[in-house]
């Protein structure tokens, strides 16, 4: 870590003395709101979110940087973007319409999918991810197989790094908070001739925290933890780009506790993340032409030191995909290539899963481009291979199809259908297992894969209307999800084994929408309410007839901002996850909760033509101190304050 904070201050230092940097013609901007239009890369390139014909929520980095979120997880916990399970510390996952990400290892267990700038993050775990600098995080909600492949059944969350722009910039900030929490970033970003940059590195620690209740929750605190981002490019020619992205998670203490009523004081774990990305974007001038091709590779580690339990997981990838557009259509035809190896110190001790899949997506624009419509399909093939005595070894394949319609009413009107078909190929457990596990005074248990496992899949319907008038922007979407063939783990007491099999499935359907109101109150001061929700109409198991466990009936996320032409800016956020049913510690319903935040920040600038100036910020978590918990027994930390300065050079 001590090159990436080498690299920071280096490049800080001279962004600083360097004077305002001419864009090379051709490259292109972070997308941002641009004359009120939002840039998404539903469909693995660049659109208009206005073009796109399935439900698409978009967290800006102006939104970003007002939320007092430390991490993705609490940033999408506080926009109540679904189920959210978290635990204390740096362990959260989240679902959307009913599928959650896997929060442990790699991701091919989950049925939502995180992607980091277009690719799989390998880890499911959304606090491994840090917030300083992303420029926008895209949730794409709904099946989204077709472009990204297994596990992205209920949908998507895409984070875009920031890629540097204008004058060159450097800063530092420093936090500190309630329960012994310290902060301390740096970072830079800008463009010096032909060459963009934006960075940033974070450490913290925080002591073991208090309940609402004014019970201390042991074991709670973490040390040493840190994380860092450097997105690098060089333009050359006309509208061609190469680009390094590294990213990187650590920490080293991360207190593992128990139900608080049976709390262990000594558990922890250590943690880490790690990813390399080789990019080139390219066009031809003056031609319909477009493409991208990507390298990355990548770690994902968990130690639990008093078990001894201990998994590494190396994360190879490779992306290539062409583009041909003109006024009416679109084509995209690309691959993607995926290895996981996985290295754990109890059984199975070693597996590989590799996943070649090729893809086609197309989008047309009719009537002027007020009809628009979109298709794909994908075929994804997969191998696995445990390496044990046995040697077990196991193969699938996949095909994949999903269309679009959407139509501009008006120009501040549209209505869209969509269809998508999702999937979650079979786990190198789950098709090729053949090891005994110990388990002292329990006994042994004995795991067989079984290779003719189908793999989930699912068949999401939906259908929604989006307003932009003025200063109001609305959503409302319904869905409908068959979900099939879930791979269950069974007991087979004829052979005295445990195995896997594809029992039953579901149907989610529900309700979604989003509003926001953004209006003057003076001349200088404007005001903007939001809200945004999920409703569930039906959720249950198709075998059992029982509730789905673990799905929130309910998520509502509301609340208001404010800021003036003067640097001062605030917001009040409320956040509600409704009742679920739970099967742990003990069958039953859990209650719903709210939990409410407010920030405040002021801006002093001394040098607007390069941005430089200080801001006072400060923030209130848990604002009316509410014992709450994500998961029942764990506790969240009670009304907690920070304060932080940042100065940017």
């Amino acid at each position: 870590m001590k090159k990436i904070i080498v690299l920071l201050a280096a490049l800080g230092f001279l962004a600083t003395e360097v004077s305002r940097a001419e864009k090379l013609p051709g490259t292109k901007k972070s997308a941002h709101y641009q004359s009120g239009e939002i840039i998404v890369t539903a469909g693995r390139v660049e659109e208009l979110k206005k073009d796109v014909t399935s439900s698409v929520t978009v967290i800006t980095r102006e939104e970003i940087k007002e939320s007092p979120a430390r991490d993705l997880g609490e940033l999408l916990a506080e926009k109540s973007i679904g189920q959210i399970q978290k635990y204390p510390g740096t362990l959260t996952s989240v679902g959307i319409r009913g599928f959650r990400t896997e929060t442990h290892g790699n991701d091919l267990k989950g049925k939502s999918l995180i992607l980091l700038n277009g690719r799989r993050a390998g880890t499911g775990n959304l606090s491994k991810i840090l917030t300083e600098n992303i420029e926008r995080i895209e949730i794409i909600r709904g099946a989204a197989s077709v472009q990204y492949g297994s596990a992205a059944m209920g949908g998507v969350v895409n984070v875009i790094t920031r890629k540097g722009e204008g004058i060159p910039s450097f800063f530092v900030e420093h936090k500190q908070g309630t329960y012994g929490y310290y902060e301390t970033s740096a970072g830079m970003s800008g463009t010096i001739d032909s060459f963009d940059f934006s960075g940033s590195y974070t450490m913290s620690d925080r002591g073991d925290y208090d309940t609402a209740d004014g019970q201390r929750y042991y074991n709670t605190a973490y040390r040493d933890k840190v994380g860092g981002s450097v997105n690098v490019g060089y333009g050359f020619a006309e509208g061609n780009r190469i680009g390094v992205i590294y990213s990187y998670f650590d920490v080293d203490h991360q207190g593992s506790p128990n139900r608080l009523a049976v709390n262990s004081h000594v558990d922890y774990v250590k943690l880490k993340n790690e990813s390399l990305d080789f990019i080139y974007e390219g066009e031809m001038p003056g031609s319909s032409w477009n493409w991208m091709a990507r390298y990355y590779n990548g770690e994902d580690f968990r130690y639990y030191p008093i078990s001894g339990f201990k998994q590494t997981v190396d994360q190879q990838g490779a992306q290539g995909q062409v583009t041909y557009k003109d006024n009416i259509v679109r084509v995209t035809a690309g691959v993607d290539w995926l290895k996981y190896n996985q290295l754990t110190s109890s059984a199975p001790k070693d597996a590989d899963f590799e996943n070649p899949a090729f893809f086609l997506l197309s989008k047309a624009g009719l009537l002027e481009e007020r009809l628009i419509l979109s298709a794909g399909v994908r075929y994804d093939d997969y191998d696995v291979d445990i390496k044990n005595d046995e040697g077990a070894s196991a193969n699938a394949d996949n095909l994949t199809k999903n269309f679009g319609i959407a139509y501009h009413v008006t120009d501040n009107l549209k209505l869209r259908v969509n269809y998508g078909e999702g999937f979650r190929m079979p786990t190198p457990d789950e098709l090729a297992a053949d090891y005994t596990v110990d388990w002292g005074p329990w006994g042994s248990y004995t795991y067989l894969g079984n290779p003719n496992l189908k793999p989930e899949s699912s068949q999401t319907y939906e259908g929604g209307i989006d307003i932009t008038v003025d200063g109001f922007t609305g959503a409302l979407t319904y869905f409908y999800t068959d979900f099939n063939d879930m791979i269950k783990s069974v007991y087979v007491s004829s052979g005295d084994y445990f195995t896997w099999e594809n029992l039953g499935g579901a149907v989610i359907s529900g309700i979604e929408g989003e509003l926001s109101y953004v209006f003057p109150v003076s001349n200088a001061v404007f005001m903007n309410p939001y809200a945004s929700f999920t409703y569930l109409t039906e959720y249950k198991d198709n075998e059992t007839d029982e509730l789905l466990t673990y799905t929130p009936e309910t998520n509502i996320a509301a609340g208001v901002r404010i800021n003036d032409n003067n640097g001062l800016s605030g917001r009040f956020n409320l956040a509600y996850i409704g009742k679920t049913e739970i099967t742990y510690p003990a069958p039953g319903t859990k209650g719903g909760f709210a939990v409410a935040d407010v920030s405040l920040s002021k801006r002093f600038v001394l040098d607007e033509e390069h941005g430089r100036g200080f801001t006072i910020k400060g923030a209130i978590d848990n604002l009316f101190d509410r014992n709450y918990e994500y998961v029942s027994g764990y506790p969240m930390p009670g009304r907690s304050f920070t304060l932080g300065l940042r100065v940017d050079i």
